[in-house]
């Protein structure tokens, strides 16, 4: 079994080439559906670190990330609560995976660089986007405004330099039906 990461930084079309794949046939685990899951489970947890982001032991996530995104410290605390989690979903579902023949598994893993997780991985695709157009689309799905995706892009590593790490880059700056092509390129040569 090959085992790969996929990340790119904060709307660079991750999400979207990791459905492709999926529809591809490939397995991939998304380390963001893992980290909710983790609040869930961790919610006594993340609200005694973090009450002010929390009421009668719910988290609210959107002031969690901008508590989180505007102070690094706070930031590493509540990595350091998910991110063991997230890794233990992770090694139980690619067990899973190979267990059922899976011939690649992908990782999907927004901070696989700044975790130090390439090691992992016989390879690392990045999806890159330029920066405007990251923000554009951020802005529209999401509500957020400029500065807070700037703070969130500023808390990940340069794109510039995801991309001078990577194994394989996929470009996502033209429309739907060309990065399906590129994913599906990316396909044919690495997994066959």
């Amino acid at each position: 079994m090959q085992l790969i990461g996929l990340t790119g930084s904060i709307g660079s079309g991750k999400s979207t080439v990791a459905q492709r794949l999926r529809e591809l046939g490939v397995r991939v685990l998304d380390a963001d559906e893992y980290a909710r899951e983790a609040a869930s489970a961790l919610r006594a947890e993340i609200c005694q670190a973090f009450p002010e982001v929390c009421r009668d032991g719910e988290i609210d996530r959107a002031a969690l990330g901008r508590r989180v995104f505007a102070d690094p410290e706070a930031r590493r605390r509540l990595e350091a609560l998910i991110h063991p989690y997230v890794r233990r979903r992770m090694r139980e579902e690619t067990q899973k995976a190979l267990s059922m023949g899976a011939k690649v598994v992908v990782h999907d893993i927004p901070l696989l660089f700044e975790t130090g997780r390439q090691a992992d991985f016989a390879g690392v695709l990045v999806v890159a986007a330029p920066t405007e157009l990251r923000k554009a689309r951020v802005m529209a799905r999401s509500g957020l405004s400029e500065a807070e995706f700037e703070a969130r892009d500023k808390s990940q590593m340069p794109q510039e330099e995801k991309v001078r790490r990577a194994t394989w880059v996929i470009w996502n700056d033209a429309d739907l039906a060309t990065l399906q092509k590129r994913v599906d390129a990316w396909y044919k040569e690495v997994v066959g």
